[in-house]
């Protein structure tokens, strides 16, 4: 099973969490450190990424949690 991302985008005058290739939210929040929360919440307990988009829709933020396929490479050691 693919494990898809989950992402805070603006939707209208509220924040949503959306599941990566979803319709619908998984949940509206009035503001965007709400929705953060709520995005960790779900991202923590699936294993999987939490993308934050700011108003106008780039991406501000990620945060992976579980098993990073992609982990960054240690220059130093």
């Amino acid at each position: 099973m693919t494990k898809k991302d989950y992402h805070v985008v603006p939707n209208g005058d509220e924040w949503a969490v959306k599941r990566e290739g979803g319709e619908r939210a998984s949940s509206l929040h009035s503001t965007q450190r709400e929705a953060i929360d709520a995005g960790r919440d779900l991202a923590q307990k699936n294993e999987t990424e939490l993308v934050i988009h700011r108003p106008n829709g780039q991406i501000r933020d990620s945060d992976s949690y579980g098993n990073d396929p992609h982990p960054p490479k240690d220059t130093k050691h």
